[in-house]
């Protein structure tokens, strides 16, 4: 498998993977939530519009993936992934301010975070 190969599969993985956490906050927002590490108070109403927009969000995000793998925009790509890598930083730090699980912190959003940086500098290098 070439080097391209391997970028393009670990970014197809980000997109598929951000578009099923997305789709499961739209419709098991309290399992979602639950693995995001934070768990919300559900019995507040405005609390499943956040939740509904996260969903959203990421599945939009994974569409952006997926679009600029389509497009074959490599380096593009590889530039979108690695401004994204934010998004599980800051995911981390959240959980942790919030009195989440360290293990979730560092075991889904840190390692999330280390594969973006992976296929980003995969993507970049080819």
């Amino acid at each position: 498998m070439t080097v391209i190969a391997v970028a393009y599969t670990l970014a197809g993985l980000i997109a598929a993977g951000i578009i099923f956490i997305g789709a499961r906050f739209l419709v098991a927002p309290r399992v979602a939530a639950a693995g995001y590490g934070v768990q919300p108070d559900l019995g507040q109403p405005s609390v499943g519009a956040y939740l509904s927009v996260k969903g959203v969000r990421d599945i939009a995000s994974g569409l952006f993936v997926i679009i600029l793998m389509v497009a074959g925009a490599t380096h593009l790509l590889g530039w979108v992934i690695l401004a994204a890598t934010i998004i599980p930083l800051a995911d981390a730090a959240i959980v942790l301010r919030n009195g989440g699980p360290k293990s979730i912190a560092m075991g889904v959003h840190g390692l999330t975070a280390a594969v973006m940086l992976v296929t980003t500098a995969l993507l970049l290098a080819s």
